[in-house]
């Protein structure tokens, strides 16, 4: 059996496309940014969300107290627009926070603005822990249907604070 001349075209046409596939894909990729090393999830019942960039910080260095001033503001006011990432939780989830193994070795906290005390605390001063476990939604949720989660790298013996991100649950009808 021998093969033509237009199959081995073909066949020579197809790995030379190939080729050229994976080779622009490899360069295209390169190109690319790695993901950042600082990063949060939020786990509400069986799905996670991640929260790729802080929403301030995220550079290593300490922020200032100008600088946390002004992201409180900043982060009033994307809660305000609703440029805060979010997701819809009914009070029979579980919620839950994890960060990347970079920001555990630094330290972090998370915390809600909604429990019976008007603050929950999700994880206080871990290190080296990455996950906060899960709790109950309904002792974390504010009554009024909007819970702010927010996750804060920071130092539990110096107390600076490196990176802050935020995310938004809705409460929803089971």
């Amino acid at each position: 059996m021998s093969l033509s001349t237009r199959v081995i075209a073909a066949v020579g046409a197809v790995v030379v496309i190939g080729a050229g596939t994976v080779g622009g894909s490899i360069a295209y990729a390169s190109g690319k940014d790695q993901p950042s090393d600082r990063r949060a999830t939020v786990t509400v019942g069986r799905s996670s969300h991640e929260i790729s960039a802080p929403f301030c910080g995220g550079t290593g260095t300490a922020l200032t107290d100008e600088e946390q001033a002004k992201c409180q503001a900043d982060a009033k006011q994307a809660l305000a627009d609703g440029r805060i990432p979010g997701s819809d939780v009914v009070v029979s989830d579980r919620i839950g926070v994890g960060v990347t193994p970079k920001v555990a070795d630094k330290g972090w906290f998370a915390f809600t603005n909604g429990g019976s005390q008007g603050q929950f605390s999700l994880a206080a001063a871990n290190k080296g822990a990455t996950f906060s476990g899960m709790v109950p939604a309904s002792t974390a949720l504010l009554s009024t249907g909007k819970t702010l989660v927010t996750v804060v790298e920071a130092d539990p013996t110096s107390q600076a604070i490196y990176s802050v991100w935020y995310y938004q649950l809705t409460t929803k009808d089971a």
